[in-house]
């Protein structure tokens, strides 16, 4: 079974930027599952597959996508001036 995930940003640096957030995966899957995730343009391009159950497949991409929303979300708060991040910081 295989998948492949196509995200849009802006622009370069931002796909950039969530490509080499979630490179790590590329290196930290198992022998029965193949990860590889490059940045072409402003698209970031995950594919991967795995001889095993449809559920490890699902999981993976679960993962996956929870980890570019991190680090989507980290890269919006670092685009916020210093006082609205102490604003969030203090309704935490």
């Amino acid at each position: 079974m295989k998948a492949k995930i196509t995200l849009e940003y802006k622009n370069q640096k931002t796909a950039s930027a969530i490509a080499y957030a979630i490179s790590p995966d590329n290196f930290a899957a198992s022998s029965n599952l193949y990860i590889n995730t490059v940045r072409k343009n402003n698209q970031v391009i995950t594919e991967m597959k795995t001889g095993e159950k449809l559920s490890t497949l699902i999981a993976t991409i679960d993962d996956l996508l929870f980890c570019v929303s991190t680090a989507e979300k980290t890269l919006q708060l670092i685009a916020l001036d210093p006082d609205q991040r102490d604003k969030i910081k203090q309704k935490e």
